[in-house]
């Protein structure tokens, strides 16, 4: 995918704006294939047998996963035109997700920083994910790399030169006036 007119930029983006995504459900198939693919195999993730005996009674998402689907959401809405995930302030992982669960991603500017001699800022966004019931199931922050707007350019040097050229030439009487 590349940016679209859509995608917002890092000058478009104010400090409390507040965005909430679709909802996504987390399936049976999600959580197998995050097994596969990260080879966490836990059984509290895969072994409904297991997770009866656990204070869950049944398997959950793994903490990752839903934090991977909810980055995704959080890259749809807003779209913006971001360049890079720099990092993660911090991370809390407060409720289990199930499957069968729907989740959505709240996104809060909490504060921006120039960067790149204003070609890119940084934005640190406040992120929450929260379930069906609108319960926060984790919520941390992150700092995304986001461009800017173009900088208008300086007036072209040919100009400059040709004006610069114009008052050094001698006038046509060859007397300078």
């Amino acid at each position: 995918m590349s940016f679209s007119t859509s995608h917002l930029y890092f000058d478009d983006l104010e400090v409390g704006r507040e965005w909430v995504s679709g909802g996504r459900t987390v399936t049976e198939t999600d959580i197998v294939h995050f097994a596969g693919f990260s080879g966490d195999f836990n059984p509290i993730h895969i072994d409904a047998e297991f997770a009866k005996t656990t204070p869950f009674r049944r398997p959950i998402a793994h903490g990752f996963a839903v934090f991977s689907i909810g980055s995704g959401l959080g890259v749809s809405c807003p779209l913006i035109r971001t360049i890079a995930m720099l990092r993660v302030r911090y991370w809390n992982f407060i409720l289990p997700v199930f499957a069968g669960d729907t989740i959505k991603m709240v996104s809060r500017v909490v504060e921006k920083t120039l960067r790149g001699r204003g070609k890119r800022g940084e934005v640190v966004w406040n992120r929450t994910i929260v379930n069906q019931e609108g319960k926060a199931v984790q919520e941390g922050e992150i700092v995304l790399l986001v461009e800017a707007r173009p900088l208008p350019r300086p007036a072209s040097a040919p100009a400059v030169a040709a004006v610069i050229d114009a008052a050094a030439s001698p006038s046509p009487n060859g007397t300078g006036e």
